[in-house]
């Protein structure tokens, strides 16, 4: 199964920041696959789940993680 991700979402690759724009399910026996376009370099990349981190998300207390994507002014 496809799924496309609306709005995209921030994540942390090995590359570097990516927007994740789709997920891919190959079922129950298989990781989910995520497929990004890097930041930096606008490469498309796709990556499993033990690849990718959620970036900081100060909206639900997810404050750990290195900030993704535009500079957030508080």
């Amino acid at each position: 199964m496809i799924v496309q991700i609306n709005p995209p979402i921030w994540l942390n690759t090995p590359k570097g920041e990516a927007l994740a724009h789709f997920l891919l399910d190959y079922g129950i026996e298989h990781d989910l696959y995520w497929v990004c376009a890097q930041q930096d370099t606008g490469e498309c990349w796709t990556w499993g789940n033990r690849d990718i981190r959620f970036c900081k998300n100060i909206t639900i207390w997810r404050m750990k993680e290195k900030e993704c994507g535009k500079e957030l002014k508080i």
